[in-house]
């Protein structure tokens, strides 16, 4: 009896302290809003540090006009959403590989992929990956980059965009202090 309530209070104990171990700490975050309207807020983006030194994005999209329908979002280079989300410039591709999906062979660092948006054009994504990070002037920051939502569908195979179609929404990536 001893025994299984010794067992009880370790097995609890080393989950007490494995939740404690994994912190996050928000790090930057990103508002979206429609790039025809962009005092329409289409959804959020929210950066965590985690105690292992990777990125936790949280995406989150509302955008009713776009339900049940995938659409595409990407990191793209410039976080400047003007001229309806095309002075953000192509995909933030720092490593220099071919466009393709989350977490294949090749993959840009921005290729974040097709979320799924239901009846009431919902959707969410988490990413965590240490592609990223928030150091300025580094080759993996993520700061001042702009996150667009594409009308479209990315095949994840044409290069460099994966025909994702228009830039409906953008926001962009600032640090949180």
């Amino acid at each position: 009896m001893m025994k299984r309530y010794l067992l009880t209070l370790a097995v609890a104990g080393l989950a007490i302290f494995s939740a404690c171990n994994k912190t996050e700490k928000k790090i930057a975050s990103a508002t979206l809003s429609e790039t025809a309207d962009n005092s329409k807020t289409i959804g959020t983006a929210k950066f965590y540090e985690l105690s292992n030194g990777e990125i936790k994005m949280d995406l989150e999209i509302n955008f009713a006009s776009k339900a049940d329908s995938n659409v595409a979002v990407h990191f793209h280079e410039h976080g400047d959403c003007g001229d309806m989300g095309m002075n953000t410039h192509g995909h933030w591709n720092p490593t220099k590989e071919n466009h393709g999906k989350w977490g294949s062979a090749a993959y840009h660092s921005g290729d974040i992929g097709n979320i799924k948006l239901d009846g009431k054009g919902h959707g969410t994504v988490s990413v965590t990956t240490d592609r990223w990070n928030v150091k300025d002037g580094d080759l993996k920051g993520i700061i001042g980059r702009g996150i667009i939502v594409h009308g479209g569908t990315d095949d994840y195979t044409t290069q460099p965009t994966g025909n994702s179609g228009p830039r409906i929404g953008c926001g962009v990536i600032e640090s949180v202090k």
